[in-house]
Formats: C-alpha cells, sequence, structure tokens
C-alpha cells in the first residue's frame, strides 16, 4: 500500500471521528472529561503546587484549615496539606486503578462472551451459570471480604471490580456473538477451512471490540467508584494519594461539621465527573454502535 493511501485514510478517519463528535455532543464531553483528567494525570508533578504530602506552615505553626487563596486555591487539611495538590495527585491513583480493571474487565468479559456465544453448548451453559451467580454477589462486601482476607491495596480493587464486573460485559458480547455467527460470512470461512479459533479471534473478534470498549468506558467509572469505596472504608493503599483517601481523612476529621466544603466536595466532584464521563460515553455512542436508533 503506498503511503499517500495510508495517510488519506488516517485523515478520513481524523475526519470521521470529529464528524461523530459534533454529532454526538454527549460522547464530546465525555471524551473531554477523560482527556483532561488524563492530561493532568500525566503534568501532575508540574501542576501540583506542593508535595501531595507535604506538611506546610505558617511562620512556626502549622497552615491547618486555611480557606481558599491565591496561595492556596483549595486551602489546606487539618494537617496543613494543600488540597489542590492532593486533587492533582489523586488523577494518577484513579486513572492507573481505572484503566487497569478497565482492560481487565474487558478482557475477561470478551473471551468468556465469545466462547460462550460461538461454541455453545456445555461451553454456553457452565459460562452462563457462573456469570448469573457472580451476579448475584454484592460487589462492595464482596470487594472488602476480599480485602480483609489479603493485603489491602489498588491490586485488591483491581482484582474485585474484574472479577465482579466481567459478566455485564460478557453477557452483552453473547448476544453479538449468537448473532454473528449465523452470518453468511462466517459460514463461508468454515466452507474455506479455517478453524474455530481463527474464525472466533481473527473474524469475529473485532465485529464486537467496539462494543467491549464501551463497556470498558463504563467499568472505568465503576473501579474509580470502587476505589474511593474501599480507600473511604480504610481498605485501600495508605501510601497511595486517591481521591478516596481525600474523602476518608475529610470524614475522619469531621470536615463536614467544620464547614471545610473546600475539602471534600473537590474530590467527590472530581468522582462524579469520571463516572458521569463514561454513561456519557455510552449515551452517545449508541447511535454509532446501532445505526437503526438513529432512525428513531
Amino acid at each position: 500500500m503506498p503511503p499517500w493511501t495510508r495517510e488519506c485514510r488516517s485523515v478520513r478517519s481524523v475526519s470521521a471521528c470529529l464528524r461523530f463528535l459534533r454529532a454526538e455532543p454527549f460522547a464530546a464531553v465525555g471524551g473531554a472529561i477523560y482527556a483532561t483528567i488524563v492530561l493532568v494525570a500525566i503534568f501532575a508533578d508540574r501542576l501540583a503546587p506542593y508535595p501531595p504530602k507535604a506538611i506546610l506552615r505558617v511562620g512556626a505553626r502549622v497552615a491547618r484549615y486555611l480557606p481558599m487563596s491565591s496561595d492556596h486555591w483549595l486551602g489546606t487539611t487539618s494537617s496543613g496539606r494543600d488540597v489542590l495538590s492532593q486533587l492533582i495527585w489523586g488523577t494518577r491513583a484513579a486513572l492507573a486503578v481505572g484503566l487497569t480493571a478497565a482492560v481487565a474487565v474487558v478482557a475477561i468479559g470478551t473471551v468468556l462472551g465469545l466462547l460462550s456465544g460461538y461454541l455453545g453448548g456445555w461451553v454456553d451453559r457452565v459460562i452462563t451459570w457462573f456469570a448469573d451467580i457472580v451476579l448475584g454477589l454484592p460487589f462492595l462486601p464482596s470487594m472488602l471480604v476480599l480485602a480483609s482476607l489479603t493485603r489491602p491495596g489498588t491490586t485488591v480493587v483491581i482484582i474485585s471490580v474484574a472479577g465482579l464486573l466481567w459478566p455485564n460485559t460478557a453477557r452483552v458480547i453473547r448476544s453479538q456473538v449468537l448473532s454473528l455467527r449465523e452470518r453468511a460470512w462466517v459460514e463461508a470461512a468454515r466452507v474455506t477451512g479455517c478453524s474455530t479459533g481463527r474464525i472466533m479471534f481473527v473474524h469475529v473478534l473485532p465485529q464486537v471490540l467496539p462494543l467491549a470498549a464501551l463497556y470498558g468506558s463504563v467499568a472505568i467509572g465503576w473501579a474509580i467508584l470502587a476505589e474511593a469505596s474501599a480507600s473511604f472504608l480504610g481498605f485501600g493503599d495508605p501510601d497511595m494519594m486517591s481521591w478516596g483517601v481525600m474523602l476518608q481523612e475529610a470524614y475522619a476529621n469531621q470536615a463536614l461539621s467544620r464547614g471545610a466544603w473546600n475539602w471534600f466536595a473537590p474530590p467527590g466532584a472530581a468522582l462524579m465527573a469520571m463516572v458521569l464521563a463514561g454513561f456519557l460515553i455510552s449515551r452517545g455512542s449508541e447511535k454509532l454502535l446501532f445505526p437503526k436508533l438513529a432512525d428513531q
């Protein structure tokens, strides 16, 4: 393929993405939120005015509960730490947990859904039975039990999210594969001698990856919310600065009763924005994945 052909195709792809974002404001807003979080996480060390755990002082005393000012845009905590710096550094923990858990959810759910939908028979029955059992487990209590039996930290959160949220992706992928395996091009691949594995992972899998990625965007929000919940309850990584740790410290120091809303409101708003971004992307991408909705 000539180089200019590849360049033309890449330009057309970018133009198609821009047209889609203009036509679907929900997806555009969700993507903008994710892009902002990613940029803040990458440049956290340059954007944060202070180290996240540095105890600041005003003269000889600790700078406790300072109000918002030009020196501390979001004030300080009870221990004299800058709230804005903690909020900025918390984006790295959010992305580390959210992206890792989302990739795990998509990988497990897509593979099991593909096997269940294409192979059918006893494989389908076993996977469906196992998915029904996992769906019946309460998410937060199960994660806390796992954390209590192991070492609390982000690894437990990622394993919990991946182990408890994959059935949603698997069931949707299974339904899609059940439809795709009856298509003429799949039958043509069988006739030409393609193996079952090649048909599943070379021909069918690319057709369901956009749908899997859509569920991955939702899983990012769930994973970040799970990490915040675990940290708030004391099961997170104490050495990692995250939004959940900020909320736990604010709760332990009765920030609400002290009126220190500048301490607990920013991490709460950041969590809401991340979860909302996943929903907006999924809502805005429905017409792209299901074109029939555009006619309704």
